[in-house]
C-alpha cells in the first residue's frame, strides 16, 4: 500500500497522469459500450467525461495538471476532424448533385438550433452573455468558443453548452429518429446523419460513424457546414441583439 500511494503521488503530479487516465478510462468505457451493442446511453465519451470529472474532484488533482497529459490526445482532434473528409470524398458525386438542398437544410437547421436556444434563454430571462453563448451550442466547441468571444459571450460557457448538446444528441438521436419513423435504410441514413451532425456537431458525428458509414459521412458534412455558416452569420445577426 505505501508503494501504491507513492506511485499515485508521483503520477498525479506528472503529465503521464492525464494521458494514462484518459486512455485507460476510455478503453474501459468503450469495452462496456461494445458489450452493450453500442446502445446510445452507454456512449463512451459520456462515461469517460463523468469518470474523469469525478476522479479529479475526489483526488483534488488540478485540471491544469491533468490537461498537461491529456493535451496529447486533444491535439489529435484536429487530424480526426480532417479525416472526416475522406468519406465525403468517396461520395463527392452525390454531394455535387445534392449540394443545393444540403446547403438549405444546413442553413435552416442551424437557424433553428441557434434561434430556439436564444428564445428559450430569453423566456427564462438569462443574462445577455449567457444568451449569446447559448446560440453557438450546435457548433463544434473550438468554433463555438471563438464565436462566443467575438459576439460578447463567454467562451468557456459556450464550450460547455456545445459539449452538452453533442452528448444529448448522441444519446437521444436514435430514439427521436425512431419516433419520427426515419428509416434505417437507403436515404434514411443520410437524413439521420445530416440531422445529427447539424444539431450535435462532432460528438453526434462520431456516434453516426459508429452506426453507419453514410450517416457518418453526412454528419461530418453537416458539422463542417454549421461551423462555416455559424462563423459567418451569427456575428452578423448578433449586432441586432
Amino acid at each position: 500500500m505505501p508503494r501504491f500511494v507513492e506511485l499515485w503521488v508521483y503520477l498525479s503530479s506528472t503529465p503521464l497522469f492525464g494521458l494514462t487516465a484518459t486512455l485507460a478510462i476510455y478503453t474501459l468505457a468503450h469495452a462496456f459500450y461494445t458489450a452493450r451493442q453500442h446502445t446510445p446511453w452507454a456512449n463512451p465519451v459520456l462515461w469517460t467525461v463523468l469518470a474523469i470529472a469525478s476522479m479529479l474532484l475526489i483526488t483534488a488533482v488540478p485540471y491544469p495538471t491533468y490537461f498537461a497529459g491529456a493535451q496529447f490526445i486533444h491535439f489529435l482532434l484536429g487530424p480526426a476532424v480532417v479525416a472526416l473528409a475522406w468519406p465525403l470524398w468517396q461520395r463527392r458525386a452525390q454531394l455535387r448533385r445534392h449540394m443545393g438542398p444540403l446547403l438549405v437544410a444546413a442553413l435552416v437547421g442551424g437557424t433553428a438550433a441557434a434561434g430556439s436556444a436564444w428564445l428559450l434563454g430569453w423566456v427564462l430571462q438569462l443574462p445577455n452573455e449567457v444568451l449569446r453563448s447559448l446560440t453557438t451550442k450546435s457548433v463544434t466547441a473550438p468554433v463555438a468558443m471563438g464565436i462566443a468571444e467575438q459576439i460578447g459571450g463567454i467562451p468557456a460557457l459556450a464550450a460547455v453548452f456545445a459539449v452538452l448538446t453533442g452528448m444529448v444528441g448522441a444519446i437521444s438521436g436514435k430514439y427521436l429518429f425512431d419516433a419520427l419513423h426515419v428509416p434505417t435504410s437507403g436515404a434514411g441514413w443520410t437524413v439521420r446523419g445530416f440531422a445529427l451532425g447539424t444539431a450535435s456537431h462532432g460528438i453526434g458525428a462520431a456516434r453516426a460513424l459508429q452506426v453507419n458509414a453514410d450517416a457518418g459521412a453526412y454528419a461530418g458534412l453537416a458539422m463542417g457546414l454549421q461551423a462555416v455558416l455559424a462563423a459567418l452569420l451569427i456575428p452578423l445577426v448578433a449586432q441586432w441583439w
